[in-house]
């Protein structure tokens, strides 16, 4: 039986799109391929997930190869709340399922930087039973070791846990743990894959 639902949180319940963004606002579109490449593609994006660099350093790091100058880094790195969105379907359903009494938790590659002023900007935080950030804990999905420290932390028992990601190999993880898993890969109703995937279970 489920008893807990564990959601990723980028392109789950909050969107992260850099290339619409930029799109949407003007940047042209050698730039708009030199920032995606250079920043929100690059090893240090994902070290910053890991809690491995800071933003300054990846900055740093970034800014000695890159043809993009300092201070535009530094200022697409400033977009960052901007571009992180709620996605309004899919977080109106997590008030009914704490009705329908289950505990809800996060499990997400996230900065600790920019974390604290996504929560406070975001209420449906309070929903949530608990949840790891990759940066604070400096392991990533879709490494096993992440999901390890949520199952203790939170005594979380695999086969009485939902997964619900946007990346097939973060919900592959799950699954080998024991975990039931949805693949969220488009712009899928995810009301509806939870009801079914629930009702295929109990």
């Amino acid at each position: 039986m489920i008893r807990n639902i564990i959601f990723d949180l980028g392109n789950v319940l909050i969107s992260f799109n850099p290339a619409d963004y930029l799109s949407n606002h003007g940047y042209p579109e050698d730039l708009k391929n030199t920032y995606l490449n250079d920043v929100f593609r690059s090893a240090e994006w994902r070290l910053i997930d890991n809690g491995d660099l800071t933003t300054v350093e990846a900055i740093d790091v970034i800014s000695s190869r890159s043809s993009l100058k300092r201070h535009e880094i530094s200022e697409i790195f400033d977009l960052r709340n901007k571009i992180l969105l709620p996605i309004d379907n899919n977080i109106k359903i997590l008030p009914e399922l704490k009705k329908q009494g289950f505990r809800l938790y996060f499990l997400s590659n996230f900065p600790c930087d920019i974390f604290e002023d996504v929560v406070e900007r975001n209420s449906f935080f309070k929903l949530f039973d608990g949840g790891i950030i990759s940066a604070r804990v400096k392991a990533s999905k879709p490494g096993k070791r992440i999901y390890d420290i949520l199952m203790e932390k939170y005594s979380l028992i695999p086969r009485e846990c939902l997964f619900i990601d946007d990346l097939e190999p973060n919900v592959e993880t799950a699954v080998e743990m024991g975990m039931t898993g949805i693949w969220l890969y488009d712009t899928m109703d995810l009301e509806n894959l939870i009801k079914e995937k629930l009702n295929s279970i109990h």
